[in-house]
């Protein structure tokens, strides 16, 4: 049992699937490709990851090893990739570019997983700067303590 998530329940991941099965793209902060592309090539559960269009937002990044991917180096060129056609766009970011694209307005929908865990400091995903409200459009809780909320973006 890993004591930051309680133990495995297979419902409260459910999502996780769903938003690879869903997603046209994935669109990662740096620190987030550095740390998934060198191991998620190699694994048959993110298949669907492997072959989707990744996008990279970087200003330092010049040379993306994993396939599929484009480096981005703005908001604009999210916001850019976003009027397109391709259905979602999946994001794995830090909270620093979460923040920046919800400020930007580029945020239609939140999935979160909430754990049970207790922390006294850390990064927040929510500054009160974001533009709109949030409407609980989806949840559940499961065994394991572990709540799923799914918010679509009020503008």
């Amino acid at each position: 049992m890993d004591v930051h998530r309680g133990p495995f329940v297979e419902e409260a991941y459910e999502l996780k699937g769903r938003e690879q099965e869903t997603a046209g793209a994935l669109l990662l902060g740096r620190v987030s490709y550095d740390e998934f592309a060198p191991v998620w090539p190699s694994m048959d559960e993110f298949a669907e990851y492997n072959a989707m269009p990744k996008y990279v937002v970087s200003s330092t990044l010049t040379d993306p090893e994993w396939n599929n991917t484009t480096v981005l180096r703005s908001l604009d060129e999210v916001a850019e990739l976003k009027r397109g056609e391709g259905g979602d766009i999946l994001v794995h970011a830090s909270p620093t570019l979460a923040q920046g694209l919800a400020e930007a307005e580029l945020v239609d929908r939140y999935h979160l997983l909430q754990f049970p865990v207790v922390l006294g400091e850390g990064k927040r995903l929510f500054n009160g700067r974001e533009p709109g409200s949030l409407k609980l459009v989806e949840h559940e809780a499961y065994s394991n303590g572990i709540v799923k909320l799914i918010y679509d973006v009020v503008r």
